[in-house]
């Protein structure tokens, strides 16, 4: 019997080679094999928003490259590859890269710079940020939009823009490949984006109706306009006064990204922790960290600028980097976004972009007015 066991599991003489060795690897491919399409596709993605941007000045790159990863998910020739071989690393530079750029967007932020501005000012904008991001999240579930798509909008509209959204994305504990999580995100992002740009054209020409001097008017673009880009390009059509004060200002918007964050890792790990508890933890899903690494990440380069001790070349080197991480993230961001159901929640979705562009924009002028 036991003769025969033995010559029954062995392999027949000369055959040995055709058998592939359990350790080969050869049928599960490794971590680079299996995100380098979708990386390679995502560098695609980001030469071609560059393009677009050099083309149409206009046109922030970040906006180019989501509405580029959005075209690619609907080509017949390349919407094979997104759903298949690119996915991964489609997914993996959603994600990833997403957080290495928000890491490098704190050598932006100075602490002596912020707290120059005085304690009237950053408190108006806390309460911008605070107005924004509670109106926007009662609205959206109010309107009944689906998933994430509420917080990621508030975030974007009060914070700042594309950046914000992937970051509180990221702080949710749901699975790197969880595709409706993508697909809210590139929703979010491409409304936040859409107004925001629409802004660089609408605000300089309330400038003078409003009534405000170059100062307000810096302090209320800051204030009010979602992506950093964004308010560069609005605030210098009135000049090098304006520009400071809006750059300054949004810059503090850019410092309640931490705590925001860290405060919706919070809520989400007391949430699945009560769900473990009732017997109800989500499969796939895992409890964040307290504080998310990445945003740790963020605090540290934001203390390392504040020492003044970072060259302006190393500094401009790493704005290029984050760019660069940022566009190709949002390009993988873009891709998984089905222009069908979004479709049945478009409506909704822009009727809640256009209240909430109406409330920060609304807000931040009173704020303006009260503290200048």
């Amino acid at each position: 019997m036991t003769l025969s066991t033995e010559r029954t599991h062995s392999p027949p003489p000369g055959r040995q080679s055709a058998k592939p060795s359990p350790r080969a690897g050869a049928s599960v491919p490794g971590p680079v094999r299996r995100n380098a399409p979708g990386l390679a596709l995502a560098v695609v993605g980001l030469g071609l928003a560059e393009g677009v941007h050099a083309l149409l000045p206009a046109v922030p790159m970040l906006t180019a490259a989501v509405v580029l990863g959005v075209v690619a998910a609907h080509v017949p020739g390349v919407h094979p590859f997104v759903q298949g071989r690119g996915r991964a690393g489609l997914s993996t530079a959603g994600k990833r890269l997403m957080r290495g750029g928000i890491v490098l967007l704190g050598l932006k932020l100075s602490i002596g710079d912020v707290l120059g501005l005085g304690w009237a000012t950053v408190t108006m904008v806390l309460g911008v940020v605070l107005a924004t991001f509670a109106g926007t999240w009662w609205l959206g579930r109010k309107l009944g939009l689906p998933g994430d798509q509420p917080l990621l909008i508030a975030t974007g509209y009060s914070i700042c823009g594309a950046s914000a959204i992937g970051a509180v994305s990221g702080a949710l504990g749901k699975d790197e490949d969880d595709e409706k999580l993508a697909a809210d995100v590139a929703t979010s992002v491409a409304l936040v984006t859409l107004c925001g740009t629409l802004a660089i054209a609408v605000l300089p020409l309330l400038h003078h109706p409003l009534g405000l001097d170059d100062v307000q008017f810096g302090r209320w673009v800051g204030a009010g306009v979602h992506d950093v880009g964004q308010v560069v390009a609005t605030a210098q059509t009135s000049g090098p006064t304006a520009l400071g004060e809006a750059v300054m200002v949004k810059l503090i918007r850019v410092a309640m990204l931490a705590p925001l964050v860290a405060g919706v890792a919070v809520a989400h790990r007391r949430r699945r922790a009560h769900e473990a508890a009732g017997g109800e933890q989500a499969v796939g899903t895992h409890r964040p960290a307290v504080v998310p690494l990445f945003v740790i990440g963020f605090l540290a380069m934001t203390a390392l600028r504040s020492t003044g001790l970072l060259p302006t070349g190393l500094l401009d080197a790493a704005d290029t980097a984050q760019q660069l991480l940022l566009a190709m993230a949002l390009f993988g961001l873009g891709s998984a976004v089905h222009l069908p159901s979004l479709a049945r929640s478009g409506a909704r979705t822009a009727l809640l972009g256009l209240a909430s562009w109406g409330v920060v924009a609304s807000v931040s002028y009173a704020g303006v007015l009260l503290t200048t």
